[in-house]
């Protein structure tokens, strides 16, 4: 886990508007009834001051055998919940998946930008100021500091109590 301290943490968040909070609803609500839009998982992690668990939709990339999340949106509150808790659950349906987020840092992210981008980028490529999965790996680089990774390693749920 990275608290997000130092030279790669990041204040830049787009808050969604009216309308992505309106889709964000319907995706996560049809992810529920297990119904996955183009890799959508809801993901739920205890917020940082409450506990309470806070959910969202997200899509999960998978990249050589590992799996990915990506804010798009930048440092979101799924992004600082996850940093404080360092643990999360992934849920489609019934089916639910409790993992460790572990930050990428760096040029770490690069290939997993692209990636996501290449899959992604008619729903987030907006975020990205122009920056394509055909960038430079320097575009790239400048983008990636506002885009946080997180590798997603299996974990078990914590004990309720």
């Amino acid at each position: 886990m990275n608290d997000g301290a130092g030279g790669n943490a990041t204040t830049h968040y787009l808050r969604p508007g009216r309308g992505a909070r309106a889709m964000n609803r319907a995706v996560a609500a049809l992810t529920r009834r297990g119904m996955s839009l183009w890799g959508s998982r809801v993901l739920s992690v205890a917020g940082r001051t409450t506990g309470i668990m806070r959910s969202t939709p997200v899509n999960v990339l998978t990249l050589d055998g590992e799996q990915y999340l990506v804010a798009a949106r930048g440092n979101t509150e799924w992004v600082r919940n996850l940093r404080a808790a360092g643990i999360g659950k992934l849920s489609v349906g019934k089916r639910e998946e409790w993992f460790e987020g572990v930050e990428i840092l760096d040029d770490d992210r690069l290939p997993v930008l692209r990636a996501y981008l290449r899959r992604w980028a008619w729903e987030v490529g907006a975020f990205f100021d122009g920056v394509t999965a055909d960038a430079s790996d320097d575009e790239l680089r400048t983008a990636a500091g506002k885009h946080p990774v997180f590798r997603i390693k299996p974990a078990t749920a914590p004990e309720q109590g």
